[in-house]
């Protein structure tokens, strides 16, 4: 059989604490956590399944939602904290730096997990490796901090990445806490498409990302050849522009879903600032990505084109043609209600990690 998904909450709540066992996830979260994983087709909810629910919301019986429980052994859950947090304030179990369990951040800004809760780190440790899943999804903010480090879970939602913190690496997928879709509604759609994603990746323990090919730092004649073995004759090309100010640092063109160039024009690392060696090179660089947006017969797909094509005209004089296709626009027509940037369709529609975060961001003064 295959390992069971692991769903990992913050803490008990009075519904939980109400129930004998206390077990985790019975009361109102629990219950729209089953809605959204019966809708994302994690679990398949019977006919007395759908009772249980509809007894609960009538009679706000926890029993109900932990007998819905006992029907899917194909998912285990469980909390970080196995107890209520007084006042349900995080907070309430963090101290300074010098009271915390060591090796953990901080749990919130300048707040530590205070070292007598360090059991609680061991115990869910140890209900990991016993129970060995491929994928452990943290709902909410506590449980991917427990396990990885890393805070703010709107970051790194959707994406898959590995425990850090743990004595076995596991594969965790972060989204959000029910409590929080209870709050804000807008946040459903996106944390069904999460678990949709979480059952693909209970198939397999590791994480797979998809094969790349991507030419960095290309030469001119490395430009010309990409152009004429990949761009020329592609089905539809996307295209990618990164600015600064009034200029465009670097320009990308990807003729398939694993082939792509990046072409630069900004490097720090370089005296002039520019990637190329002379004027001249960058000069005819120019030329080269003019002819490929400017040929008409070469489709093209951008992620909000608008902006792109406009500043391609307005800074560089540049007629891009063919723009088919817009990942924003096409993304708003199927999903009006989401978000629309890159990094949360990348979540959405990818396997890539939250790369959008990976880079580390150079402060740079005025009048450097």
């Amino acid at each position: 059989m295959t390992p069971p998904i692991f769903f990992i909450g913050e803490a008990l709540g009075d519904s939980e604490l109400r129930t004998p066992g206390n077990p985790p996830l019975v009361g109102p979260s629990g219950a729209e956590l089953i809605r959204m994983l019966g809708e994302a087709g994690v679990i398949q909810l019977s006919s007395a399944d759908r009772e249980l629910l509809r007894r609960y919301y009538a009679e706000s019986k926890p029993e109900h939602i932990n007998t819905i429980w006992s029907n899917h052994p194909e998912v285990y859950r469980t909390n970080v904290f196995n107890f209520a947090i007084p006042r349900n304030d995080i907070a309430n179990l963090c101290g300074s730096k010098s009271e915390a369990v060591a090796g953990y951040p901080a749990l919130i800004k300048s707040k530590y997990l205070r070292a007598e809760f360090e059991p609680e780190l061991d115990r869910l440790a140890a209900e990991l490796i016993s129970r060995d899943p491929n994928v452990v999804v943290c709902l909410g903010n506590t449980p991917l901090w427990a396990l990885s480090g890393k805070s703010g879970i709107s970051k790194v939602r959707g994406t898959t990445l590995l425990s850090t913190l743990t004595a076995v690496d596991f594969k965790l997928l972060p989204t959000y806490h029910p409590a929080a879709v209870i709050r804000d509604w807008s946040q459903r759609p996106t944390t069904i498409a999460d678990f949709m994603k979480a059952k693909r990746e209970s198939a397999f323990p590791e994480i797979r990302r998809p094969p790349r090919e991507i030419w960095i730092e290309p030469t001119l004649e490395d430009i010309i050849e990409f152009r004429d073995s990949f761009i020329r004759g592609c089905d539809l090309l996307s295209t990618d522009i990164e600015t600064s100010g009034q200029r465009i640092t670097c320009i990308g063109f990807a003729p398939s879903a694993d082939r792509a160039i990046v072409i630069p024009f900004d490097d720090s690392r370089n005296l002039s600032g520019s990637y190329w060696p002379t004027w001249e090179a960058e000069y005819r660089c120019w030329n080269l990505v003019r002819g490929i947006l400017e040929d008409r017969s070469i489709p093209k797909l951008f992620q909000n084109g608008a902006y792109d094509i406009a500043f391609l005209w307005r800074a560089y004089g540049i007629r891009t043609m063919g723009a088919a296709e817009d990942t924003m626009l096409l993304s708003h027509a199927l999903q009006p209600e989401s978000l629309k940037g890159l990094g949360y369709l990348g979540s959405i529609y990818s396997d890539e990690g939250s790369w959008k975060h990976m880079r580390k961001h150079e402060t740079i003064k005025r009048g450097e």
